[in-house]
């Protein structure tokens, strides 16, 4: 949920800032030079609303738009295409969304629509929608906040270049450029005159009214590009493919302890499963959650060396326990005999593991030796144990849920040629770029929707100007019909706002009681015997 110190913080800091303004506004001695500080700054503030506009950078903005005039005019005709093309593929977008959203909500319970907690991301994804409510501190992590408002700004930035560039390609006047900050989300915004704009052509207010939409999905489609070659790019200075690095190991992460893993260790397998980069990591981790717990080959004297008598009872879930349930160091095993009998026993995990060969049967063990057994760990539902290999360090033997492992531990696949690179400079650019594919893309779709206020709303006028009047000879109903397109669009993205909220709120309450339950389970550090 969102921390109350982060909602005391924007509360507190917009009602310093707004209480200040009124009391300079009602200052007699203040208020003239205070005015005109605002006014000559280009400041304005209301309740949760800071708006700054300038005209220092018009000659850049005249500069760019007047520019290669012949490659310009193809350039917002292509944005011109897309942007129609967008306008009436968001309702299709909008309602499948809809649709998928209504029939989560239909489902049984919401443990059938939310993240389960036996489920990791790397399925998950398969099941996310395309357009998701992001909410601060629920959905969106607080410590990457810096990269959602950074990426916010920066898409609308470029959002309103495009505008701007095209008014001046189309000879509209150009006032000015600004940004503001509406409670803790900043945006931009560009100043047209309104005069310019109405007396030009349906076709040319497209091409202005597209090119915010059209530069939004170049940029996502740059950060994608640049996102495959950034291993091309930091070649001189990290390589990959040789493992996954280790840059975070969480306080409360069961990976701590003298055998865990620490800050810069190279991962090279999950059990039998090579680990060469983050999808590596994210696909074997999966794997080991879903499929059946793996066994490790021992040999009959070891198994007779290392057992000793033990007495067998079931969990609570039906699974087997031979061992003291407070053990730090003993894991129950299960094996079948030669007689094919299954039988259980306690072992010192690490003795029982280490430097052998993983196998699901007896038969897996046979190439070496007819007399080795396939012991398989006898665990709770949905642990496992994971032997971690981080050379030149002793493997971490990790028994618990993979998922606690999944989110405790932040790795890269980048790794430093030299030692005073930093190992977090990659994670950084790379979160960045996600973050801006994503929210460019998600402004470049939810700004063509024809609906009231927002982009869609001047395009679909501007598109039945430029469509419907040679055809349609009364405006009143041209009119009537970008009328109820538009309410039909704005109620669609109303509904799946509204639902979209809903949806969050519902896997917020179920993931809080599955974390519970988890917490609840027997984690046993392994790693530290």
């Amino acid at each position: 949920m969102i921390p109350v110190s982060l909602v005391v913080v924007v509360v507190g800091g917009w009602t310093v800032v707004y209480l200040t303004d009124l009391v300079l506004k009602s200052s007699v001695y203040f208020k003239h030079s205070y005015e005109e500080w605002l006014e000559n700054s280009g400041l304005s503030i209301s309740p949760f609303h800071i708006r700054w506009q300038t005209a220092v950078f018009n000659r850049a903005f005249y500069s760019w738009g007047r520019r290669k005039a012949r490659m310009l005019y193809q350039w917002f005709n292509f944005g011109m295409v897309f942007g129609v093309i967008a306008m009436f593929s968001s309702f299709f977008l909008l309602g499948k969304t809809l649709m998928q959203t209504l029939a989560q909500m239909m489902a049984d319970s919401p443990s059938s629509y939310s993240s389960s907690s036996s489920s990791s991301s790397s399925s998950s994804l398969h099941n996310e929608q395309v357009l998701q409510v992001v909410v601060p501190g629920i959905n969106l992590p607080v410590n990457q906040l810096t990269y959602f408002f950074a990426a916010v700004l920066v898409s609308g930035v470029v959002h309103e270049i495009g505008h701007g560039i095209a008014a001046i390609r189309e000879q509209v006047r150009f006032n000015g450029f600004g940004i503001f900050l509406f409670i803790i989300y900043p945006g931009a915004f560009v100043d047209l005159f309104t005069t310019h704009l109405q007396l030009i052509s349906p076709v040319q207010q497209l091409r202005i009214f597209c090119a915010g939409i059209w530069h939004n999905f170049v940029l996502a489609l740059l950060g994608i590009l640049a996102l495959v070659l950034l291993p091309v790019i930091l070649l001189p200075f990290y390589y990959t493919g040789v493992g996954v690095l280790i840059t975070e190991v969480a306080e409360d992460s069961p990976a701590i302890g003298p055998r865990g893993l620490f800050v810069g260790d190279l991962v090279t397998h999950l059990q039998d499963c090579p680990v060469t980069n983050v999808q590596d990591w994210n696909e074997c981790l999966d794997t080991i959650a879903y499929e059946p717990q793996i066994g490790y080959c021992i040999s009959a004297s070891t198994l007779q060396q290392l057992s000793f008598p033990v007495r067998v009872y079931k969990r609570l879930d039906g699974s087997t326990e031979c061992c003291n349930n407070h053990s730090l160091t003993d894991v129950c095993f299960s094996y079948r005999n030669n007689f094919n009998k299954r039988l259980h026993t306690c072992l010192p995990a690490r003795k029982a593991v280490e430097a052998t060969q993983v196998c699901r049967t007896n038969k897996d063990c046979e190439k070496s030796s007819s007399s080795n057994f396939c012991i398989i760990p006898s665990l709770e539902t949905h642990t496992r144990l994971i032997k971690v290999k981080h050379p030149p360090q002793i493997d971490m033997l990790y028994v618990g849920h993979p998922l606690h492992l999944h989110y405790t531990v932040s790795i890269t696949s980048f790794i430093p040629r030299f030692n005073f690179l930093s190992i977090d400079l990659p994670v950084v650019v790379e979160t960045f770029v996600k973050y801006l594919i994503s929210l460019s893309g998600a402004l470049a779709i939810v700004n063509a929707v024809p609906c009231f206020a927002l982009d869609g709303q001047w395009i679909l006028n501007s598109f039945l100007d430029a469509t419907l009047t040679s055809m349609i000879g009364d405006n009143d109903v041209k009119d009537l019909i970008g009328f109820f397109i538009l309410l039909g669009g704005s109620v669609l993205l109303a509904a799946n706002v509204t639902l979209g909220l809903w949806m969050v709120t519902a896997r917020l309450v179920v993931g809080t009681s599955t974390a519970r339950t988890i917490s609840y389970s027997s984690l046993h550090p392994w790693h530290s015997a």
